[in-house]
């Protein structure tokens, strides 16, 4: 953090319950010459992994979906979403962390992951940044039934078509944004038929 045209002036700790929210009070020198007082909070919950396994024997992707209490209370009938294996970094570097996650979520143990690109998801009032990750996966791969291993998770796993994956993103069945920038990825990149 080195940008003189950025003087943190005030740092004021909000909530450390889940994560730790933040705000900030800052001078910032604008392209005119002036500086301007602002404010921000941020939201830090460490950056993460996500991954999107595909087949090519199948033309299908393993993607999972569970409750997500903030899209249930923005509309979301069910709350329930759809989703592509994802989770936070911890102490791991992104490659341990989505290998562990995709067995922890999906069940599959992967060998070779492949990182395509790094992309801050909300970055106007969250800090974390995602580090993206295909995969091929086979049958034989399947090692536990997946579902997740904390308590609090209940992670159903679904294997699908990747056309019927894309129609739903389409159609609005998938509305995760990191989902939805996998399957592109692997629709430009003609990863499947």
């Amino acid at each position: 953090m080195n940008n003189s045209r950025i003087k943190i002036t005030e740092e004021k700790l909000l909530s450390d319950n889940w994560y730790v929210l933040k705000k900030y009070t800052f001078d910032y020198l604008k392209q005119n010459g002036s500086w301007q007082t602002q404010s921000r909070e941020a939201y830090d919950r460490g950056n993460g992994a996500t991954i999107l396994l595909y087949n090519k024997e199948t033309n299908s992707v393993i993607l999972t979906r569970q409750f997500r209490l903030p899209t249930y209370v923005n509309g979301n009938q069910t709350g329930m979403l759809m989703e592509a294996c994802a989770g936070l970094l911890d102490k791991d570097n992104p490659e341990e962390c989505i290998r562990r996650e995709t067995e922890e979520e999906t069940g599959y143990k992967v060998s070779e992951v492949r990182k395509i690109f790094e992309a801050y998801m909300s970055p106007g009032s969250v800090t974390e940044k995602l580090y993206f990750f295909v995969a091929e996966y086979t049958k034989n791969m399947k090692v536990t039934e997946g579902g997740g291993v904390e308590e609090e998770e209940d992670i159903e796993v679904h294997e699908i078509p990747f056309k019927n994956a894309l129609k739903m993103m389409e159609n609005g069945e998938i509305s995760d944004g990191k989902t939805i920038m996998l399957l592109q990825y692997a629709q430009i990149h003609q990863l499947l038929a």
